[in-house]
């Protein structure tokens, strides 16, 4: 077969594919929707996150009606119990914080539960229990979060239809054995996807559009990222490491069998925050994370480039900043991806390394930094800085099937001497690293201006007045009791790194 054909039968497959994946998620009346499953069904990548409903339900059904209210019903709820939400708009915050509940809308003739959050309220859905469940709803006009988990372990996200939610669409933060699968994103002003400081996570069958990043993997562990759908973000599909957070590292991700095309719109980040700094054009952005395995992704139309690979320094990042961080991205492995049309548009910083190659055009893959990694077909690719990568010695990761495990964690147990590290862990470092700007002021920033005064931070938790313009607004965690406010603001006081 000729370069030709090779060619224009890439093409054809990238056709093919966007057309299999808009007949996927898309209604009769044009709009974007999530698969819906109810009951029996199971979600599909392993065992371990118990997501068949009927494992899962052990105990009773409530049922909620429009004009009623979900968190009542939460209220009212016991471990293995289903609270089954039929369509009609809600307007309020649902926060779940004991353990096996399951929240499932029903959708009937096109019509689907809707938690609307009238860009009055932060956030729609908080769990911090363990074995949460959440799938079939669709959430829109939030200032803050669609669906955060606190440190819950074994979830299941899917299935939801999130829509212009704040800063983030879907963040399971410190939990582990995780799955986000079959939601569908867009409008977020961060990341639609957000995994932060987990471990076991699968984040499969999504499709993430029209926001700032569409997929991140930050500072977590053992996670696969498949068949995912990133388009018309501006980053599709980051991993990295943020310095200053209480986990320093992340390893062990494949991100493979994704279409990740035509990334180019505006970054509409919150000034300052780190993802503001993403350059348009951005396929795949690796960022000091260890042993990331890219495999049979096709990745195309990204008008900066394909696949980026930095450390932190080149990143602007200043090491001194967090030495427990390790900078540098190690054991990356390029397998077999499928790339063309990147690097249309590149920024400056990437035409100056081009030109040393004498091209104008961007690259398919590009690695700037310290760091190690390599390849399979180097030659196939256009890419700058991969002079030191190796030939690789693996041919895929078939092998991997899940990274959920073969059993349920066993729940997370909050100890009294522990609540105050934990609380900071999966609620404030989501927003605060130690010493960077994340989505809110860094915690030395906090350490300054309360200085001796825990009880103001604990006020300020609970009812925050929004004082600068250049930090979004922050939701109040007024459903974190008044002790544990109190110990973490001493807590966030006295941390030192």
């Amino acid at each position: 077969m000729n370069k030709g054909s090779k060619i224009l039968i890439g093409f054809l497959l990238i056709a093919v594919g966007v057309v299999v994946g808009k007949f996927f998620f898309q209604s009769d009346s044009g709009n974007l929707l999530p698969p819906v499953r109810y009951t029996n069904e199971s979600a599909g990548t392993g065992d371990g996150s118990g997501a068949d409903i009927a494992s899962r339900v052990t105990g009773e059904i409530i049922e909620v009606k429009d004009g009623e209210s979900i968190q009542e019903a939460v209220t009212k709820a016991n471990p293995g119990d289903l609270i089954r939400v039929y369509p009609g708009t809600y307007n309020e915050t649902v926060y779940i914080d004991k353990d096996d509940i399951s929240l499932q809308g029903v959708i009937e003739n096109g019509e689907w539960p809707t938690l609307d959050g009238q860009k009055k309220m932060n956030d729609a859905v908080l769990y911090s229990g363990n074995g949460f469940l959440i799938e079939n709803f669709k959430i829109i006009k939030y200032k803050g979060n669609a669906i955060m988990g606190q440190a819950g372990n074994n979830y299941v996200i899917r299935n939801n239809w999130v829509i212009d939610t704040g800063v983030y669409g879907i963040f399971p933060q410190y939990g582990k054995n995780g799955l986000v699968t079959g939601n569908v994103l867009s409008e977020i002003e961060d990341a639609a996807i957000y995994v932060g400081m987990c471990d076991n996570i699968d984040v499969v069958n999504n499709e993430v559009f029209d926001n700032v990043a569409g997929i991140e993997i930050e500072n977590s562990r053992h996670a696969l990222v498949e068949n995912n759908y990133a388009h018309d973000n501006t980053g599709g599909v980051l991993v990295f490491i943020t310095p200053g957070l209480p986990i320093k590292t992340c390893y062990d991700v494949i991100v493979r069998n994704n279409f990740i095309v035509n990334n180019n719109h505006e970054n509409f980040g919150a000034p300052g925050s780190l993802v503001a700094g993403i350059p348009k054009g951005t396929g795949m952005l690796i960022m000091a994370a260890d042993d990331v395995v890219i495999e049979n992704n096709i990745i195309s139309g990204n008008d900066n480039s394909g696949i980026t690979i930095t450390d932190m320094a080149f990143a602007g990042i200043q090491l001194s900043k967090d030495p427990e961080s390790e900078p540098n991205p190690d054991r990356v492995v390029l397998l077999d991806n499928f790339m063309s049309n990147n690097g249309n548009n590149p920024i400056d910083d990437v035409k100056a390394l081009m030109m040393t190659q004498l091209s104008e055009i961007g690259p398919d893959i590009i690695a700037v930094g310290g760091g190690s990694g390599s390849i399979r077909n180097k030659d196939r690719y256009r890419s700058f800085g991969l002079g030191s990568f190796t030939q690789a010695q693996i041919a895929d990761t078939r092998s991997v099937k899940t990274f959920l495990l073969d059993k349920p964690v066993e729940p997370r147990v909050i100890k009294p001497a522990e609540r105050s590290k934990l609380t900071y862990f999966a609620v404030c470092a989501g927003c605060h690293a130690y010493n960077m700007r994340m989505i809110g002021p860094p915690t030395q920033i906090i350490q300054a201006l309360y200085k001796d005064n825990p009880q103001g931070i604990a006020d300020y938790i609970k009812a925050p007045v929004h004082k600068r313009d250049d930090y979004p607004e922050m939701p109040p965690q007024d459903y974190i009791d008044e002790e544990t406010r109190l110990e973490v603001a001493k807590f966030m006081l006295n941390i030192k790194k």
